[in-house]
């Protein structure tokens, strides 16, 4: 069991190694990554047990323990950090925080759900007293030879690739992750890790191709908070800063206005604002179309006001209707503002390069999330309005519909 701790330990170590520098290197503009990849994190390990619960391989009774255990950690973590808002924190203390946070939070859901008594020693052995670099290397390779025989084990791939990290070998940890995005390409998360492990064995170079895997994690997940972040550090590299404030600003939506992590990354969005005004940058911020977007009003109806609460996130946004899924541009309100008005233009877009200005037709539409995740989940409510122009007003939504 200690020997288990100690590589579980070095392993999660060399994860936040290779997550933290690309979002921490900016210096004092870092408040994105400090604050933004705790949300992460635990978001992460909630979506790993939803998943697993859906697969089958979680019992209920579980799920809910780990469930439990990693919002009180997260309720910790947050709050810690609300009550502390008026003190600045220098960012190595905020790193360390989450040195500490993840591995608890790992090892919190491994005794939960995993089977620790596996690793406990034999009736006879002699008691482990540490780990040699040769004994971590040698269970490395072990990994990797159970790949070759088994090579569709995508989480297998995901552990190779962290084991690798660890141990600096950054160019065979982003082939690892290469195998694991084969068999799982529409995973966000994990595509983010693989861009940020390959742009390690680059020399901490996001250009090129940890660019393009980024560009596909957002495909698949527009509101994972890591990519977004490591896109942001992109556009911020290449001194494209109105580029990187948009990225960041598009973690606002996806995070109480009021948080901690919303007021750094306003700060890092304020910066990234101010010298791109100085430097004349290349891409100005974006601009709204001159017919001002689309204006119109949000309601719900009486029978599903019942089923929301006042605080309830609401999403209003406006898709295309021929061309991409992802949202042209959106806004974030409560449950409590309804009925609302609201304007939807590109000052709202998700990415510089999709605009609501770009598609002639589009339709508007508003989700209630219970969970406050852009993505739709079970049980949200939403409505939608019929096609309508890209410049059209008075347009009226309802909430009427339940996502299955």
């Amino acid at each position: 069991m200690t020997a288990f701790v100690i590589v579980g330990g070095l392993f999660i170590a060399g994860a936040l190694l290779f997550i933290l520098p690309p979002l921490l290197r900016r210096g004092t503009g870092g408040g994105v990554s400090r604050a933004a990849i705790n949300v992460a994190v635990y978001r992460d390990q909630l979506r790993e047990l939803e998943a697993d619960l859906r697969a089958g391989t979680l019992a209920r009774d579980q799920y809910d323990r780990t469930r439990r255990d990693i919002e009180a950690r997260l309720l910790e973590d947050v709050g810690a950090g609300e009550t502390a808002a008026d003190q600045p924190r220098p960012a190595r203390a905020a790193a360390a925080a989450l040195g500490v946070a993840v591995p608890l939070v790992a090892l919190a859901v491994y005794l939960l759900v995993g089977s620790p008594q596996a690793l406990a020693p034999r009736p006879g052995a002699a008691p482990d007293h540490g780990l040699t670099g040769q004994q971590i290397n040698q269970l490395v390779e072990r990994l990797a030879a159970r790949l070759k025989e088994n090579p569709e084990d995508a989480e297998g791939w995901v552990m190779l690739g962290r084991s690798y990290a660890v141990l600096g070998r950054f160019g065979e940890a982003a082939v690892a992750y290469a195998n694991a995005t084969a068999r799982a390409p529409k995973n966000a998360q994990l595509l983010a890790d693989y861009a940020d492990a390959l742009a390690m064995a680059q020399g901490r170079n996001l250009r090129g191709e940890p660019e393009k895997i980024i560009a596909r994690a957002l495909a698949a997940d527009p509101a994972n908070i890591k990519a977004l972040a490591l896109a942001g550090t992109v556009e911020f590299d290449k001194k494209n800063y109105p580029g990187a404030a948009e990225y960041w600003e598009r973690i606002l939506p996806l995070v109480p206005a009021d948080s901690e992590v919303a007021r750094s990354v306003r700060s890092s969005v304020a910066e990234a604002r101010g010298l791109g005004a100085s430097a004349e940058s290349a891409k100005p911020a974006p601009v709204a179309t001159a017919a001002g977007g689309v204006r119109g009003t949000v309601k719900l109806t009486p029978e599903f006001a019942a089923k929301a609460k006042p605080e309830d996130v609401v999403f209003i946004f406006a898709r295309a209707v021929e061309g991409p899924r992802m949202p042209l541009a959106i806004l974030r309100k409560r449950v409590r503002d309804l009925p609302v008005e609201f304007t939807l233009d590109d000052t709202m877009a998700m990415t510089p390069a999709l605009k609501l200005s770009g598609h002639p037709r589009i339709v508007v539409g508003a989700r209630v999330s219970k969970t406050a995740d852009a993505n739709p989940q079970p049980g949200d409510l939403q409505g939608a309005s019929e096609p309508v122009a890209n410049d059209a007003s008075g347009i009226t939504v309802v909430i009427n519909t339940v996502v299955r």
